[in-house]
């Protein structure tokens, strides 16, 4: 069965399919589509902008039956320019949602666990798990599962948030909360939905920007698309000998 790579954007699934993009001929918001992924036969989706937009997608995606994992690929912020400067390429190997919870006024993100309600149980590996405000994964074994490029990625934890920060005192409060790396709008929703499905879930972020910044200080958008379309490649691309784990 087939990978479903999914992007925000037109312009980053264009980006990260390369000249396989030419195929999908400007695809409606949510449509699954075949394309041509560096060799590599897909299913890809332009989701849109968010975590509703990309569960939206996600699952009806899902319905078709045919999808045998699922490849994030898009730009992120980094709370980090040293350790993850921008035009890098990034493997998430865990999403946290910061916006699930009791959120009160001046509080940074919300407390997910105080309302006494888990969003969900994981299938597959930790299956049974609860499901609060954050996913974790193997990102090696979902490389594995699916045939892609085992590395060598420098990895990252990312927030999915519906509000991009706009200012750098927001950023400080939620680095010192939730000492993640990247921040993103759909990563979560994907991460959880395969969680719940029991899909092997890889996601690849080119860093466009520092977080807290606005364009065009400490941005640069056609630098990280071009960083994303080489990563992809290189994550996509099929090797001898490298077959989906059964």
């Amino acid at each position: 069965m087939p990978i479903l790579v999914v992007a925000a954007t037109a312009r980053e699934l264009s980006a990260a399919l390369g000249a396989g993009a030419a195929q999908l001929k400007g695809p409606p918001q949510g449509a699954v589509v075949s394309a041509l992924a560096h060799g590599r036969e897909v299913l890809a989706c332009v989701s849109g902008l968010g975590v509703i937009n990309a569960g939206l997608a996600l699952g009806a995606a899902g319905a078709r039956g045919d999808v045998s994992g699922v490849v994030c690929l898009g730009v992120a912020g980094s709370f980090d320019l040293v350790a993850h400067p921008v035009g890098s390429a990034r493997l998430v190997e865990k999403e946290i949602w910061p916006e699930y919870g009791l959120l009160a006024s001046g509080w940074c993100s919300a407390d997910a666990t105080a309302l006494g309600f888990a969003l969900g149980q994981a299938r597959g590996p930790g299956s049974g798990a609860a499901v609060w405000d954050r996913v974790a994964w193997d990102a090696d074994a979902a490389l594995r599962r699916l045939g892609l490029c085992p590395g060598p990625w420098v990895r990252a934890k990312s927030l999915t948030v519906s509000g991009v920060t706009a200012d750098h005192e927001r950023a400080a409060s939620m680095l010192a909360r939730h000492h993640a790396d990247l921040e993103n709008m759909e990563g979560f929703a994907l991460a959880y939905g395969c969680a719940l499905a029991g899909l092997p879930f890889v996601e690849l972020r080119a860093v466009s920007n520092a977080v807290g910044a606005r364009p065009p200080v400490s941005w640069d958008l056609p630098g990280a698309l071009a960083a994303l379309g080489q990563a992809a490649q290189l994550l996509l691309t099929p090797v001898a000998g490298l077959e989906p784990a059964p």
